[in-house]
């Protein structure tokens, strides 16, 4: 089964929590502290297999989660790093993150492998608390939780050149009549419910892949039809070979034909649009073909155009060669621009609080990833521990924001589903 597309949600490891420990030995007064550090939580990590052509093994995985990493020990022995979670994917899958829509990674030559989640730092010891005013500190922390996010992977197929065109103008024909590919032919629209992918070999040794894809209608843009297989997988082709029933065989108009898909190629992408492309004027044994070829040429006298018959299978060879030549003067580009990876976008700024707080009835609502970063590590039950989160949160400013937006001592503080009171 040919899967293109899936979403699943990616949890990585927790880190290892840090362990409160001291040393006690025979004849050794004062040992200190000497808990160690918790392990790394394991990462999860996608990476190309060149063996495989589809996302079915994704396709039931709707949860991926890391291991945690080993908790820390005494004697300053830190806990061991999780195995990291290792997930094979076809070469040409792209991981974008649903809920912003920017691109992780595309998975396509030198770029094989990429950390989707990162797995949490192990919570620290108290040995690495100790310092020169507090040599023995009674406190450690939880391991750092692991990220957590929805991520959608787009299976987009590699080939040099993509058949383009309304159902049933022969492009599984075609491709059948130039490589060894086998797809489905029928006489009944979209017969090709998934991209074909084929090597084409010339009579002077250049050889490039050739991709059948979904017929179009109008509206494929907006996913009508079988259009947003087609365009998704349009996107990596170098060059566009148009299929044009210029024989009029359903009584279509080859330029109205023409017309159409061009149009759904600008409102899907201006970058599929202004790609390199042919337009193969097939079916010209039925009688109508001449006469529409002369007037497509004349409306479009700068369109390069070959005429063939795939049914007695003429003009195949000139196709082929004129597809070779425009292959010769491109050179593959990236599909996706530097502004669409979540790498180059600029989340926080520097002057930016790193929370926000709001009244929900009588309970003041305190968000913030890093406040929250820092609740789920802090040991609640160790006195030393509940001081520093304080510290932290005083450090922040959190207090001064409450005075000033009108919280009272007493008043109830909301962070995750744990409500404290807001006391001196």
């Amino acid at each position: 089964m040919f899967i293109d597309e899936v979403t699943i949600k990616v949890i990585a490891g927790k880190g290892g929590d840090g362990c409160t420990s001291f040393r006690r030995e025979w004849c050794i007064p004062l040992g200190g502290p000497d808990g160690g550090n918790g392990g790394k939580g394991a990462d999860i990590i996608f990476e190309i297999d060149k063996g495989l052509k589809t996302l079915i093994d994704l396709r039931y995985a709707k949860i991926l989660k890391g291991n945690k990493g080993e908790n820390g020990k005494g004697s300053n022995r830190t806990g061991e790093k999780a195995e990291d979670i290792i997930v094979k994917v076809p070469e040409g899958t792209t991981v974008i993150d649903a809920d912003t829509g920017l691109v992780i990674a595309d998975l396509v030559g030198d770029n094989n492998r990429v950390t989707v989640a990162h797995g949490g730092r192990g919570g620290r010891g108290n040995k690495a608390f100790a310092t020169q005013q507090e040599p023995a500190p009674k406190m450690s922390e939880y391991g750092e939780p692991g990220e957590e996010r929805v991520i959608r992977c787009e299976l987009k197929v590699l080939a040099d050149v993509g058949l383009i065109g309304m159902p049933s103008v022969g492009k599984s024909t075609i491709l059948s009549l130039i490589s060894a590919s086998k797809p489905k032919i029928a006489a009944y629209h979209f017969t090709t419910l998934n991209p074909n992918l084929g090597m084409v070999k010339l009579r002077d040794g250049r050889s490039f892949v050739m991709a059948d894809l979904p017929g179009m209608i109008e509206g494929a843009s907006e996913g009508v039809g079988l259009g947003h297989k087609f365009l998704k997988h349009a996107m990596r082709t170098k060059v566009l070979a148009h299929i044009i029933d210029m024989g009029s065989y359903e009584g279509r108009n080859p330029l109205e034909d023409y017309e159409i898909i061009k149009k759904e190629l600008v409102k899907y992408s201006e970058r599929l649009a202004k790609k390199p492309f042919i337009v193969i004027a097939n079916k010209m044994d039925l009688p109508n073909a001449q006469a529409n070829l002369e007037l497509f040429k004349k409306t479009y006298p700068d369109v390069l155009v070959a005429p063939i018959s795939a049914l007695n299978n003429t003009g195949i060879d000139e196709a082929l060669k004129l597809i070779a030549d425009t292959l010769d003067n491109v050179s593959a580009e990236p599909i996706y621009a530097a502004e669409d990876y979540e790498s180059h976008i600029i989340y926080k700024f520097q002057n930016e609080k790193p929370y926000t707080i709001t009244k929900d009835g009588d309970v003041w609502v305190l968000k913030g990833e890093e406040i929250e970063k820092l609740f789920k590590m802090t040991k609640f039950t160790e006195d030393e521990s509940v001081m520093r989160f304080a510290r932290k949160l005083r450090g922040m400013g959190v207090e001064d924001e409450l005075e000033r937006i009108g919280a009272k001592r007493g008043d109830e503080v909301q962070i995750l589903d744990y409500i404290f009171l807001f006391k001196e």
